[in-house]
């Protein structure tokens, strides 16, 4: 549960975490849970789901756990709808997402597809049923998990950075549309976290985190009604001076980077 003090700090009770499996999302979620606290969690690995789950459970948190493809319009839509009927939600989190090395894709034109369908379309997919329901009640808060890897494009990962760049233009073009409805929209952007996706890079990451770290900076911002969640600092700092610089000056540095 998010306590913080301040009148204007949220307190979220009834959650939904995409990606919930492992990484951030699992992190998201165990940092969550507790008595009083409702959780809907989904991931398309259900053993690790289900360790997540009683985990949260074991906290006193009220978990439904479900194996669900966000690539899956009608699934995905049918059951945050059912969801939000039961337990009208006050904090979603589209975190489920994919990179080259965990698309289960083996060629790079495969694997780009696969990140758009999860990155972009799965981001949509879970979204767009829950606006309707939180511009009802006037109220809600929707995160959306991006990357750092979004601001700039990398040749190490276009397909990559491409579908998490959509994310972060889509969440905050949501949020000043969503502002008149009362409904907090925050775009997430994490640099190196310990996650899936992570585990496939065999190269040195800069200021590495752990995700139960990235989690409690998450549910901070969120709770804030922060519009970008961006870290670490440097790392953002960083990546938001190459988008100022010309790209003749930074496309000889950016091409050593190692592939993903």
């Amino acid at each position: 549960m998010v306590e913080h003090e301040g009148n204007s700090v949220k307190k979220f009770s009834s959650i939904l975490i995409t990606g919930a499996s492992s990484g951030i999302g699992e992190a998201l979620a165990e940092n969550l849970a507790g008595p009083g606290i409702f959780l809907a969690l989904c991931a398309r690995n259900d053993e690790r789901l289900q360790g997540v789950a009683e985990r949260c459970r074991a906290q006193g948190a009220q978990v439904i756990d479900q194996v669900i493809d966000v690539t899956d319009q009608s699934a995905i839509k049918a059951w945050i709808e059912d969801i939000d009927e039961a337990h009208p939600l006050d904090l979603l989190i589209a975190n489920a997402g994919v990179s080259p090395g965990t698309s289960g894709e083996a060629d790079t034109a495969s694997q780009s597809r696969r990140m758009m369908e999860t990155n972009v379309g799965g981001v949509f997919n879970t979204v767009e049923p829950i606006i309707t329901k939180m511009v009802a009640r006037q109220s809600g808060t929707i995160g959306l998990v991006s990357s750092l890897a979004g601001f700039r494009g990398l040749p190490s990962a276009p397909g990559y950075g491409a579908s998490k760049a959509w994310v972060r233009s889509y969440g905050e073009g949501l949020r000043g549309r969503l502002y008149p409805d009362d409904i907090s929209v925050s775009v997430i952007c994490p640099g190196f976290v310990a996650s899936r996706i992570t585990d496939q890079n065999n190269f040195k990451m800069p200021m590495f985190m752990t995700a139960p770290r990235a989690a409690r900076i998450i549910l901070k911002g969120l709770a804030n009604g922060k519009a970008r969640i961006a870290f670490p600092m440097p790392m953002y700092a960083l990546v938001w001076i190459l988008t100022f610089l010309p790209l003749w000056l930074t496309d000889g540095i950016l091409r050593r980077l190692p592939k993903k």
